[in-house]
């Protein structure tokens, strides 16, 4: 069958069970590759078109008032299904409204073969960073000028179809052969297209030479090209003359260059310190271009030094703007080249061994992980690092994901030909041979805990992001454990008769173990009691004993002085049983693999597999032990989560070193011979004092300096601040929520949206956006973290989108989300940034600072939330464009005996204190 018709529609709703209609049809007709026809005609719906329809699609009451009904034109409109495949932009949708709209009208509803361009796009694209129609139609260079509209929608995805078409003609032969096998798990029907590619490959004589294969799994081969080393010829001051002067490299490649003389002082800064074996703390305000202004330093240190350098980041974004912009830049600015790697723990990398052995292993696959393997045969044909962060796969993907990982790797074997292809060790050789090695805090903490073995060794670093160090150092040494994870360990091991890991080994091999299913079901009982008995007694602890996450999470601390429950005694005992069933596991995996070996049968790849999951279940004793039965709470803070409304074993247990500072100036600061510490937030009230403490920085070999921004903030911004909202203490909550929505309110009218809310608070971020939905005017659109479907760069992207919008957010949002120009006019911060007093590892760390003589308000709650505050604060201003108001609802922002503390760590700018009504007029002015 080779026509291929594609439909669209535009409907009143999103269900037909709703009684929502069809309003526009739009089809397109594909022969022999090629759209010979269209149709298109508007439908009556007998009913109103709701009013968030008419402006996304533009089609209003007046367009359909003469249109025909669709009992008029179904039969016309089927008439075009004949022999057939149908393919639409999500099937389910279209085709699920087409079929309701044929049974309403006593009509059979089509049953042709379907492809859905959604599918194929995942499986055939699986870089692409959306697979939203618009953006697939941008990703594909595909012109759509009317979206959301039936016969442009149409045109669109036929010509998509096309391109994936071409997509699939370009695979080799053993990716479609895989894609083959999966197919009947998939939605479409796709086995007439693969099966004529996998034909056609077969007799064909073209290789491709980027391709290559073993044990019947293509992937890209790698290319390796060596950097030719070139000498540096000139001294450090002229070569940044070079770059930052009049008629230097950067005057020479910008258009209207405006030389920042922050950029150049933080440049030598680094120097000296790299120079002077000295660690730094530099605070960079936003508009130096910290970027450029480390690299071009940390570029000529290790040419001319012949010593790798080291640059962390906390937030992969900040790593692709890196490696996608400013490395690029610095290339052109400089003139000699060098060479960049980019690393990361193991976990982040595909292992090409297990997903081969996974796909012959796909028996018990659902449709997420058919899907995944589907999109990942595609890329292998197109990575070249094999890191997971490059695709986007299903969400129930991630756990399959830690199957396949580098992680599951045992021992590495030079000998073999998995080893040589293996993602991870490439990543490392290159690291090894680079002068910059990008990487991430998270490996930095590895690194270090484990006597520097995972990033090929250096003397100097920066860490850039340094304000996320303490709490990335505190996770790290730390550990969580939860039920998720725990019954998924053992439910991939599996019984003996269940078709999983274990069984399959000894299925082939006719090997017995007697109290194998005994144990494991016993273990796996004794998983779930422990994490019930933990959800209820977090449940029945005192209110005033718990707290709140930001993510609306409830946590309870605990430690042994306080705990004399018998409820508590019983869960040590539930805690010591679990160890024991554990370490019975082990010894029966250490029996099985035994008798393997006995019998020569233990092949390598499933060596490392007894090695891992004896390593994996030996840490969860370790983990159960550590939680619950050594007493070292002096040292740590134990808390567990859970989900209120969560199934009754959805219990989250973590524990986190009090004090890092120590370990940091033992591990870190002692062993290398210059750190430098960079980030837009480090002083408060323009010291470094605290930031020095918390990381244990040594003060005789320390150079501070903050770099002021070239904004001129005092024009372009004004803080608003009013004296007359409810004291959101005691029972006023609800008031305070009530006034901050009037304020959005009021403020979205003279700003015409374009506005970010930053919560502390989920609880009150969720009110407040009830609230709004209820009192904002249709033309606003509404967005909001944790309510709004989709990721934070996903809820960023709705919101430039959409020409009048408000964007709600907590946690995340105070930091790294990039809204610059007109896209961004108003930030209103609803409250001062501080951790509620009983937020465990808050409250550990405060009573630790008590026991010592300190005053915790003033040296950790404080600090913390005036860098939390500056964070927000730097959301507005990202260009010497950009104007905007701040609008802080919390008058303790100017009455509070500390206020000096947030006022005085922000650029000066104009601040008014006084009535709502007030402020309303002066932001109506200053717009």
């Amino acid at each position: 069958m080779n026509r291929y018709v594609v439909i669209d529609l535009e409907t009143t709703g999103h269900s037909p069970t709703n009684n929502d209609k069809i309003i526009e049809v739009g089809i397109v007709i594909i022969e022999d590759d090629k759209i010979i026809g269209e149709y298109g005609t508007f439908l009556n719906p007998d009913k109103s078109i709701p009013a968030f329809i008419s402006n996304l699609t533009g089609i209003t009451d007046e367009d359909v008032k003469d249109a025909p009904s669709f009992s008029e034109k179904a039969d016309e409109i089927v008439a075009f299904f004949e022999d057939s495949y149908l393919i639409a932009h999500n099937v389910p949708f279209d085709l699920g409204f087409l079929n309701a709209e044929l049974i309403k009208n006593n009509k059979k509803p089509l049953k042709n073969p379907v492809i859905d361009t959604v599918e194929l796009a995942r499986i055939l694209f699986p870089q692409a960073p959306s697979y939203k129609l618009g953006q697939l139609a941008e990703y594909t260079d595909i012109q759509h000028t009317d979206p959301h509209r039936a016969i442009s929608d149409a045109y669109v995805t036929a010509s998509l179809f096309l391109n994936l078409k071409q997509k699939l003609a370009s695979l080799p032969y053993e990716t479609i052969d895989h894609l083959l096998r999966l197919e009947k798990k998939l939605k479409s029907d796709l086995y007439e297209l693969l099966f004529t590619r996998r034909e056609a490959q077969a007799f064909s004589m073209e290789e491709q030479s980027d391709i290559t294969s073993y044990k019947g799994l293509a992937f890209k081969k790698a290319n390796e090209k060596q950097v030719e080393k070139l000498r540096v010829q000139s001294s450090f001051g002229e070569y940044l003359d070079s770059i930052y002067e009049l008629n230097g490299s950067m005057d020479n490649l910008m258009d209207h260059y405006e030389k920042r003389i922050g950029q150049r002082e933080m440049s030598e800064e680094i120097y000296d310190a790299f120079q002077g074996k000295k660690h730094a703390l530099i605070e960079a305000e936003t508009g130096t271009g910290k970027s450029l202004a480390y690299l071009i330093p940390a570029v000529y240190e290790s040419v001319s030094s012949k010593k790798r350098i080291v640059i962390s980041t906390y937030t992969t974004q900040l790593q692709s703007q890196l490696l996608d912009n400013e490395i690029p830049l610095v290339k052109k600015l400089i003139p000699f080249d060098f060479k960049t790697a980019l690393l990361k723990g193991r976990q982040h990398y595909i292992s090409l061994e297990k997903f081969e052995k996974e796909l012959v292993d796909g028996t018990n696959d659902n449709y997420d992980i058919t899907l995944t393997k589907a999109m990942i045969l595609v890329w292998l044909t197109e990575t070249v690092n094999g890191d997971f962060e490059e695709i986007q796969l299903p969400s129930k993907g991630f756990m399959f994901n830690k199957r396949i990982s580098a992680e599951t790797e045992g021992v590495y074997d030079q000998t073999s030909p998995w080893s040589k292809n293996s993602f991870y060790q490439k990543a490392r050789k290159n690291a090894q041979q680079a002068d910059i090695i990008i990487t991430n805090h998270a490996l930095l903490c590895t690194d270090m805990s484990n006597d520097f073995q995972f990033i090929p060794s250096y003397q100097k670093a920066i860490v850039d992001e340094a304000h996320h160090l303490e709490e990335t150092v505190s996770k790290h040494y730390g550990l969580k454990l939860d039920y998720t994870n725990f019954q998924y360990t053992l439910n991939n091991i599996g019984a003996t008769d269940d078709g999983n890991w274990l069984a399959r080994i000894i299925g082939n091999n006719d090997i017995d173990i007697p109290e194998w299913n005994e144990t494991f079901a016993l273990t796996k009982y004794e998983i779930d009691d422990l994490f019930r008995m933990l959800f209820q007694f977090v449940t029945d602890q005192n209110r005033s004993q718990r707290a709140v996450s930001d993510v609306g999470r409830i946590q309870y601390r605990f430690d042994k002085d306080k705990e004399t429950t018998r409820d508590w005694q019983t869960i040590k005992e539930m805690a010591t049983r679990l160890t024991f069933y554990l370490r019975d596991l082990i010894h029966l995996l250490t029996y099985t693999e035994q008798q393997l070996l006995k019998i020569d049968a233990l092949d390598r790849s499933t060596q490392d597999d007894f090695l891992v999951t004896i390593m994996a279940l030996q840490s969860y004793i370790d983990r159960v032990e550590h939680l619950f039965l050594i007493d070292d709470h002096a040292q740590h803070v134990k808390w567990i989560e859970i989900e209120a409304y969560g199934a009754k074993n959805a219990a989250f247990l973590y524990s986190e070193p009090i004090e890092v500072s120590n370990l940091l100036a033992k591990d870190l600061f002692r062993e290398k011979e210059s750190i430098v510490l960079t980030s837009a937030t480090l002083t408060m009230k323009q010291s470094f004092s605290f930031i020095k403490k918390r990381l244990g920085i040594p003060e005789d070999r320390l150079l501070t300096n903050k770099i002021k921004s070239p904004f001129s903030y005092h024009d372009q911004v004004q803080l608003l601040v009013p004296n007359d909202f409810p004291d959101v203490k005691g029972n006023n909550v609800d008031d305070f929520i009530y006034s901050t929505c009037e304020a959005i309110l009021s403020l979205a009218e003279i700003t015409k949206g374009r506005m970010l809310v930053l919560f502390t608070s989920y609880d009150m971020l969720k009110r407040s956006y009830y609230l709004l939905k209820e009192i904002l005017d249709t033309q606003y659109m509404l967005i909001a973290q944790g309510i709004s479907s989709g990721s934070r760069s996903r809820l960023k992207k709705n919101f430039i989108n959409f020409d009048k919008a408000i964007l709600l957010g907590t946690s995340s949002f105070w930091e790294g989300v990039d809204i610059p120009g007109e896209d961004l006019s108003c930030l209103v911060i609803v409250r001062l940034p501080f951790q509620p007093p009983n937020h465990p590892v808050y409250e550990a760390k405060s009573n630790y600072l008590k026991e010592h003589g300190k005053n915790a308000f003033f040296e950790l709650s404080l600090p913390n939330a005036v860098i939390r505050f500056k964070q927000g604060f730097g959301r507005l201003i990202r260009s010497s464009n950009d104007r905007g108001i701040v609008f802080v609802c919390d008058a303790r922002m100017m009455k509070a005996r500390y206020s000096k503390y947030f006022t005085e760590s922000i650029p000066d700018i104009p601040t008014s204190y006084t009535s709502t009504h007030e402020l309303m007029d002066k932001a109506n002015e200053w717009f």
